[in-house]
C-alpha cells in the first residue's frame, strides 16, 4: 500500500503536537528528554548523514554507517515519532516503492547540537589524522564557532551554514568508499 508524504507525517503526530512521545515524556529537564530521543550514538550518527550530507534514503544510511538494518529501523522510527524526521515515498524505475527520511524544521534545528559536538570534538578530541569537517558560511566560506549569543538578531541561520570537509576529512571518505 502506498503511504503519502502527509499521511505519514500525520501518522508520525501524537495527540499533542507540541509534545512528541519521546522515552522521557516524563522528564522534568529538557535536556534528560531531548536525550531520550537523540542521545544514542547511532541517531547522532543518522542525523549527522541526514542534516549535514543530505543522506535520506535507508539504504544509504545502511551503508554509510555501516548499521545494522534492524537498528536503523528503529532509531528512525523514533525520529520519526519525534517529529525529527519526516518520510516521504520514492520509487526508482522498475523497483518498489522505498521510504526517504527527510528532517523536519524541529530536524533542522539539531544541526546546531551536532555541530556544537563537532567543535567540542575538534577542541578536544581531534583525531590524529586531523580534523574531518569544519563549519562554515555558505556565503563567504569564513569558518563559524558556536557560543551563546544575547541578540537572537546576530544568530546565523542554519541554512547559512555548511558542514566543509577538510582535505583529509575528504581524503577518508573517499578511502572509505562514501564519497568520491
Amino acid at each position: 500500500m502506498a503511504e503519502t508524504a502527509q499521511s505519514t507525517a500525520d501518522s508520525s503526530r501524537t495527540s499533542d503536537a507540541q509534545s512528541p512521545m519521546t522515552p522521557a515524556t516524563d522528564a522534568f529537564c529538557s535536556i534528560e528528554r531531548t536525550v531520550g530521543i537523540v542521545g544514542d550514538r547511532w541517531t547522532l550518527l543518522i542525523l549527522r548523514e541526514v542534516l549535514t550530507r543530505g543522506v535520506t534514503r535507508f539504504n544509504e544510511l545502511t551503508r554509510a554507517l555501516g548499521i545494522a538494518p534492524n537498528i536503523l529501523t528503529n532509531r528512525l522510527d523514533l525520529l520519526t515519532r519525534s517529529g525529527i524526521v519526516t518520510k516521504r515515498e520514492y520509487r526508482e524505475e522498475g523497483s518498489r516503492a522505498r521510504l526517504a527520511y527527510h528532517p523536519t524544521d524541529a530536524g533542522r534545528e539539531l544541526l546546531v547540537v551536532l555541530a556544537a559536538l563537532g567543535q567540542w570534538g575538534d577542541d578536544h578530541v581531534p583525531p590524529p589524522e586531523g580534523i574531518a569537517q569544519t563549519r562554515q558560511t555558505t556565503d563567504t566560506g569564513e569558518q563559524v564557532r558556536l557560543g551563546f549569543v544575547a541578540d537572537a538578531s546576530a544568530l546565523l541561520p542554519t541554512d547559512k551554514v555548511a558542514f566543509v570537509y577538510t582535505p583529509e576529512g575528504a581524503a577518508r571518505m573517499r578511502d572509505s568508499g562514501l564519497i568520491n
